[in-house]
């Protein structure tokens, strides 16, 4: 079986998408550990699948992560997916509606390139996260190897749990990030991200995304951090969030507002792989 597809990125985010609308894609968590592995396949933090809407959208959105599994949002893919699109000539329009797992959004495409996105309101209620907590609070203590470390938590269409830290380069990302990803208090697991606060307009940003170990950016991780700092009284309702591959600017006017991302979206190669060369990726 050969599979048409296309290797895009955001802020080095980096997706396979694949058209399924113009072929049928049926893929197993095997098959999808191969495609993102990068000795074997073609190499990705996530796979993206186009498909028709089911509902009176313009189209429908699937998010598969480097270990197999499906989730429920990615910004950085919301924006790749919007590019996608237009440049496949699937649709004219500027501005398009999106099913996901987690509901709609409605990226669109500026006229300089970038892509904006209407991510939802902000999910703060635990047991909506998820997240076992008796009442919402804007932080919350968990224990990680004896000790105890504060977090915000929320949901931006998926779950992430926000660290403060005074040095982002030395924060420890791959370790406690990883416990914080499978702690118990997480049912279906948790992006982590790391924040560090230059001024009030501005923080820098690691993500530990789950399923797929840190990132050069995470979208949704981006809003979560700004959403926190926000209702931390510590960042204005407009932040330029500084990640390892690049910039994004998001937008929170608090309450029921949506949260608005803004960024590039970059189309790498285009290529065709035989999914009858697949390997066992464990």
């Amino acid at each position: 079986m050969k599979l048409k597809f296309t290797k895009m990125h955001g802020l080095g985010n980096d997706f396979v998408v694949l058209n399924g609308i113009d072929q049928t894609i049926q893929l197993t968590q095997p098959q999808i550990r191969f495609l993102a592995d990068r000795h074997f396949g073609i190499g990705c933090d996530q796979i993206l699948l186009v498909e028709r809407a089911q509902g009176d959208a313009d189209f429908r959105y699937r998010i598969f992560n480097a270990d197999g599994g499906e989730v429920e949002q990615c910004g950085n893919g919301a924006r790749c997916f919007v590019r996608y699109v237009h440049d496949q000539s699937l649709t004219q329009q500027r501005e398009i509606r999106i099913e996901t797992l987690s509901g709609i959004i409605s990226p669109k495409l500026e006229d300089n390139g970038n892509v904006t996105v209407n991510m939802g309101k902000p999910i703060f209620r635990p047991e909506d996260i998820p997240f076992l907590a008796e009442k919402t609070e804007k932080t919350y203590p968990i224990e990680i190897n004896d000790d105890l470390v504060t977090i915000s938590v929320l949901s931006m269409g998926n779950p992430h749990a926000v660290r403060i830290v005074e040095d982002v380069e030395t924060a420890p990302v791959d370790t406690e990030g990883a416990l914080i990803e499978s702690h118990r208090v997480f049912p279906k697991r948790v992006n982590v991200g790391y924040m560090q606060i230059v001024d009030r307009s501005c923080i820098r940003l690691r993500v530990f995304e789950r399923g797929a170990g840190e990132t050069l950016a995470c979208g949704t991780g981006a809003c979560a951090a700004v959403v926190a700092g926000i209702n931390l009284g510590l960042l204005e309702h407009r932040v330029t969030v500084n990640t390892r591959g690049g910039k994004l600017i998001i937008d929170w006017q608090q309450g029921d507002a949506p949260v608005w991302m803004s960024g590039p979206a970059v189309t790498v190669f285009e290529g065709e792989i035989n999914l009858q060369s697949i390997k066992e990726i464990r």
